[in-house]
């Protein structure tokens, strides 16, 4: 069976319920199962490395994850309007997969959360299309056909999905969001169903 690659970065948890709504709406389409990575965490001192194996949750990506997929959603917190340093540093290492063109014309999309409601989310999502474009993707977003997007007062935009989560990460993910999540899912495995070789 073919697989979209779910690949998230989540410091609060926020992010990884995202990414497990947009893997939901993935596996609504036939013929597609998600693959949910995450990414080991940065920091700006030299220490011990994470564990090749993260304690709990979704295993770290690899290069071949990406290479093997038809397709790829992306999501991080927001950090000042960008995406967040461990996900940068994930793609800063993807050169050699730029380089052979392992991902040019598979579809991508982008998830973020942000604790603020104007905290980013828009900033967030479009830093995260950057590489992405790079690497000769195809980004897709979420049409205004679908309904949340006008009635949300939450998160949720036509760049990608998203999610408030309130200054103390105590909101939790709305039905709007949810629905946005799973819609662009479901459209981002179509989309790829469509285009695989």
């Amino acid at each position: 069976m073919s697989e979209v690659l779910v690949l998230y970065y989540s410091h609060t948890g926020s992010v990884r319920e995202l990414a497990q709504l947009v893997a939901r709406g993935i596996g609504q389409v036939h013929g597609v199962q998600a693959r949910v990575r995450t990414v080991p965490k940065v920091a700006p001192v030299t220490r011990t490395a994470e564990p090749p194996v993260p304690e709990a949750g979704a295993p770290y990506a690899t290069a071949e994850d990406l290479e093997a997929c038809i397709g790829l959603a992306v999501g991080s917190p927001t950090r000042f309007g960008n995406m967040a340093a461990p996900m940068k540093h994930f793609w800063d290492g993807t050169g050699a997969l730029w380089a052979r063109g392992a991902l040019i014309g598979k579809p991508a999309a982008v998830f973020t959360s942000t604790t603020s409601l104007h905290g980013g989310q828009e900033a967030t999502l479009l830093s995260m299309m950057t590489p992405l474009l790079h690497h000769g993707m195809l980004v897709l977003g979420i049409p205004f056909s679908e309904p949340e997007l006008a009635t949300t007062a939450s998160g949720g935009t036509p760049y990608g999905a998203s999610h408030w989560a309130g200054p103390n990460n105590d909101r939790p993910v709305s039905e709007e969001e949810r629905r946005l999540c799973m819609a662009l899912g479901r459209r981002l495995a179509q989309a790829a169903l469509k285009l695989a070789p």
